[in-house]
């Protein structure tokens, strides 16, 4: 998986978990920052959400579960 198919995955789960629309939560999440996994050894992506504080609460909760399922993306 890549960090832009990370980020459609999450903005998915997003829409479907909360409403709104794809374009409304694609701006709060932002881009995906893929790190080298030399150096990340746990987890290599990371987003800085930005909004609402409550919608930024939302992503930093679902991409924590994502975390768990994907923790390591690979670059586009």
């Amino acid at each position: 998986m890549t960090g832009s198919e990370l980020c459609d995955l999450l903005i998915r789960d997003l829409a479907k978990a909360h409403g709104g629309g794809g374009a409304r939560w694609r701006k709060v999440v932002g881009a995906v920052k893929v790190y080298s996994r030399d150096t990340h050894a746990h987890c290599n992506w990371d987003i800085r959400p930005a909004g609402a504080v409550h919608e930024i609460a939302i992503v930093e909760r679902a991409s924590d579960a994502l975390r768990v399922r994907h923790p390591f993306v690979d670059a586009d």
